[in-house]
């Protein structure tokens, strides 16, 4: 399936999770949310969201600092 990931056209492997796609883009940041669309995605629905094909998905990672 095709995902717009971060602006980024992506193909990528048929009914994915949120949890699989940011294990597939290795993304290893402790914190970070998912939209898809306009929509924030709880945390809770990671494991269970499944992404279709077309979706557009930003991964934003929170860093600190002083």
């Amino acid at each position: 399936m095709k995902l717009i990931v971060n602006g980024e056209s992506k193909e990528l492997p048929d009914n994915l999770t949120i949890k699989q796609l940011i294990d597939y883009l290795g993304i290893k940041a402790p914190n970070y949310a998912v939209a898809v669309g306009m929509e924030v995605i709880p945390k809770s629905e990671y494991e269970s969201y499944r992404l279709k094909d077309g979706d557009k998905v930003e991964i934003v990672t929170f860093v600190g600092g002083g």
